[in-house]
């Protein structure tokens, strides 16, 4: 009996600290969720007044320090962002998201080759919810780089991860056709176009009919470019593909 009170005893005592200490984390993670809330609203102020409560309970919290970096990226203060953004990453380098808005950030500003490493690594998170945008962005970052190898390679991960999702399938299109890969480029814009014709809301973008129109002209798809090419001129007329569009019949190319 004495063994069995002094073993419940120490229970009662260790339970009750990790009781408090998951009643902070707690709180912090829903001061944290409002805040990312308000950051989607762009109500900055309510987002930073929840992002300052979390922080005084966990300075060191990543995923406080991540959404803090997203608002001084909202107010323009980009060393501010990326402090915290840095901060957030050695805090937990296993704190995917913030990766992902270092990612885009460092998109934002030009420096791709650090915004595909970041990305990159977010990529290797099986566990993240959303790893197709993950390879979407990183895609993104290597056709930029002009590493369109592997940025096919990406848009292919994120086509499989993102199901109904036409950004990816575009891409794809777009960059085979960018290497000479017609055949796929014309495989990947149909799976476009039927997508389209199952989901009234998507439609077509200046991008997305140039795309169809240079796949178009390579076959020698009379109807279907001039289809395209008149969508393209009635709805984008100061679009910079209808501009590229005009340079490449007046090219004859």
């Amino acid at each position: 009996m004495l063994c069995t009170l002094l073993v419940t005893g120490c229970v009662t005592t260790t339970d009750s600290r990790f009781s408090r200490e998951a009643d902070r984390q707690k709180a912090v993670d829903n001061y944290v969720k409002l805040a990312t809330a308000y950051i989607g609203q762009g109500n900055l102020e309510r987002a930073r007044h929840h992002l300052d409560r979390a922080l005084k309970l966990d300075a060191d919290d990543a995923s406080a320090r991540a959404a803090m970096g997203l608002i001084y990226n909202a107010e323009g203060e980009p060393e501010l962002a990326e402090r915290n953004f840095k901060k957030s990453i050695s805090e937990d380098p296993g704190y995917t998201r913030a990766r992902v808005y270092y990612g885009a950030f460092l998109f934002a500003q030009g420096r791709m080759d650090d915004a595909r490493d970041q990305f990159r690594a977010a990529s290797r998170d099986t566990g993240y919810g959303d790893r197709g945008s993950v390879f979407f962005n990183l895609g993104m970052t290597q056709e930029r780089l002009g590493e369109l190898e592997a940025a096919t390679t990406s848009y292919r991960r994120a086509v499989e991860l993102m199901r109904g999702d036409a950004r990816p399938l575009l891409a794809l299109a777009r960059v085979s056709v960018e290497v000479g890969n017609y055949e796929s480029a014309a495989g990947y814009y149909s799976r476009l176009t039927s997508m389209m014709q199952r989901n009234p809301r998507l439609v077509h973008s200046a991008e997305s009919l140039f795309t169809g129109i240079r796949i178009a002209r390579y076959f020698n798809n009379g109807d279907q470019e001039g289809s395209l090419a008149l969508q393209l001129r009635n709805n984008f007329p100061e679009s910079v593909e209808y501009q590229q569009y005009k340079v490449l019949i007046s090219n004859g190319n």
